[in-house]
């Protein structure tokens, strides 16, 4: 299993060079892991990207899994209620 950490803003500003860097991690073996202790904003753009890698693993028959979350990403995903969605373990980072 590869694991990524993903650090900074995932938000309008990042997310077109981001997308590039996780559909590459996408492709790189069958069960990953994006660790988003690190996830420092997070706004509409940075959730559709989280959204389009669950659904390209899917689709790809991958199994990807968002761990760590920073609590900035979980209040995106309670606020938004997609937190079961994701279908994650869900675990606030220590920061």
């Amino acid at each position: 299993m590869k694991t990524l950490a993903v650090e900074g803003e995932l938000t309008i500003y990042t997310a077109a060079e981001q997308k590039t860097s996780l559909l590459a991690f996408l492709n790189s073996d069958n069960e990953l892991e994006l660790n988003l202790a690190q996830v420092s904003e997070l706004d509409t753009a940075g959730l559709q990207l989280l959204i389009l890698l669950k659904r390209e693993a899917a689709q790809s028959g991958k199994l990807l899994r968002f761990v760590m979350h920073s609590k900035v990403v979980l209040d995106i995903l309670e606020l938004t209620r997609l937190t079961s969605a994701f279908g994650d373990q869900v675990v606030l980072a220590q920061n």
